[in-house]
This record gives structure tokens, sequence and C-alpha cells, in this order.
């Protein structure tokens, strides 16, 4: 188990290595996807940051997290990956430090997010890159999707989840 009791009693570590605090996410919808720069799924930055200028501005927060654990798809910096993110992409969402998602080093926000969702079969593990968490405006979470579903198709769910937030669409 981890050893935050909420969402929001996390604080993982920015870009910079600044304390990210969750508590400022409240009242947010918020996707958590396991991102990597050299991998098949890379080009869904594009798709995440598409759900970023339409749903930003309308209480979604999309918070990346850089991994190197699956087939090493993530050998850069953090400097090197925002860069990446910046140049390719045009990312303007989070990308915080770059972590470990599954095993005894994964981040304590990828323990709670497993904890509170487990996958297929009640598979708890990350199975690779671009597994995305969806958490809504009360710190649950509420979706759990395999590196396939494209961030296109999560735009349903995320409009439920703003609307019952109070959100106007």
């Amino acid at each position: 188990m981890s050893s935050a009791t909420s969402f929001y009693d996390l604080k993982p570590a920015d870009k910079s290595g600044e304390s990210f605090d969750f508590s400022t996410l409240k009242g947010k919808v918020v996707l958590i996807v396991n991102v990597a720069s050299k991998c098949g799924f890379t080009p869904q930055y594009k798709g995440l940051e598409e759900l970023n200028k339409k749903y930003g501005d309308k209480g979604l927060a999309i918070l990346g997290f850089p991994c190197n654990q699956f087939g090493h798809q993530e050998p850069g910096t953090q400097e090197e990956i925002s860069s990446f993110c910046q140049l390719n992409y045009g990312v303007t969402f989070p990308v915080l430090k770059k972590i470990d998602v599954n095993g005894d080093n994964a981040d304590p926000v990828y323990k709670f997010l497993k904890d509170q969702k487990a996958g297929l079969l009640g598979f708890r593990g990350i199975k690779w890159n671009f597994e995305k968490f969806l958490i809504d405006s009360d710190g649950k979470v509420v979706g759990r999707w395999a590196s396939t579903t494209s961030p296109a198709s999560l735009s349903s769910e995320i409009e439920k989840y703003l609307s019952k937030a109070g959100n106007k669409l």
C-alpha cells in the first residue's frame, strides 16, 4: 500500500526537483500518464496536448511522468526530456521528474494509483509506457487505460467528470 491516504497528499518532484503538491489540483479532473520519448506510443504526446488545449481551461490537468523502465525508451536527462516534448509536440502540460512506476522504487504517485485502480484481470503493475489514469475532481481514481488507448478516445470520459465537477464545456 502507498503511504498517501488521499490523492491530494501526494507531492512528487517536478522537472526541477521541486515538490509538486497535488493539493493544488483539488477540484480539477486529472489525467496522469507515464511517458517516454523513444516509444511507439510517443506520438500520443500530440493527443495529450490536444486534450490539454481543449479542456485545460475547463478544469482538466494533465501530468506526464517520464519513465525509463520499459525498453529503456526514456534515457534522456530531465532537460532533454523537456526539450523533446516542447520541440516535437509543443507540450504545455507539466512533465514531471523521471520516475519508476513499478518495483521497489516505484514513485508514491504510482503506488497510490495502482492501489486504487488495478488493470485488466486485477493486474496492478504498469505494463508499458503511456498507461493512463483519470482522477475525478474529488481525488478518486475513476479510470485506467492501456497504452493502446488513444488520448482522443478519452474525451467522453473526461467530459463526464468535468461536467460532474460543474465545469462548463
